[in-house]
């Protein structure tokens, strides 16, 4: 006879996160290399991903990256280049290939949002291919997230119906449930990201290398 198979726990995470927030793609990267690892362990995770929007008075034009980090951080040009190589050496331990230059903008995420709710309501296994989609439409490709041509290939790309994507796009559809939910992450105390809620109650905050992910939801799993 051979030993049974670890019965499986399978984790509820809120994974709450901007479309153009470097570390978040950062973090997301930890946290499934984690979650691959301790599949051997029995640990399994059901990821819902929850709007945050860094710059939610963002204008369509969107802004120069260089020019925003300055203006909201004080950083120097020097400076923030510095840090997009930080970002990129980061990102690409965890396979993702991040391309942000000095010349890069960033964009209103309202409408990213809407879909990534649209998603989670009609086909939450593929919420996450949408997301991993938008970070590369943005990160890597450094095309506008607030074009809607943007957008509905990114859902075409994670699987979803592109017509139905240019719908809630035109017709606004999920506003009203985008803002509700922001508003409940901050009510809860979410006032950076990303932040990993699991089982509604542990927190990770930051985009903590896949180690310390594994580290922590090893801990949570034998808890819970």
């Amino acid at each position: 006879m051979t030993d049974a198979a670890p019965a499986l726990k399978t984790l509820k995470i809120d994974f709450v996160s901007d479309v153009v927030c470097p570390w978040c793609a950062v973090g997301l990267g930890g946290l499934t290399t984690a979650l691959d690892k301790l599949k051997g362990e029995g640990i399994a995770a059901d990821i819902a991903f929850q709007p945050f929007e860094l710059n939610p008075q963002m204008a369509p034009e969107g802004e120069n990256i260089v020019e925003h980090i300055g203006k909201k951080y004080g950083s120097t040009p020097a400076q923030s280049a510095q840090n997009r190589e930080m970002i990129r050496a980061r990102a690409a331990e965890v396979g993702f290939d991040m391309r942000m230059g000095p010349d890069s903008r960033i964009w209103n995420t309202f409408d990213a949002h809407r879909l990534l709710h649209w998603a989670h309501e009609t086909a939450p296994e593929k919420q996450e291919a949408l997301k991993h989609a938008l970070f590369i439409a943005h990160f890597t490709d450094n095309r506008n997230i607030t074009d809607a041509r943007v957008l509905t290939e990114a859902a075409e790309a994670a699987g979803l119906d592109r017509a139905e994507a240019g719908e809630v796009l035109a017709s606004g559809r999920y506003a009203t449930e985008v803002r509700g939910a922001e508003e409940l992450w901050r009510a809860r105390g979410i006032t950076s990201v990303p932040a990993v809620v699991v089982e509604g109650k542990y927190l990770i905050s930051g985009g903590q290398p896949a180690a310390a992910f594994e580290q922590a939801l090893r801990q949570i799993a034998a808890e819970v």
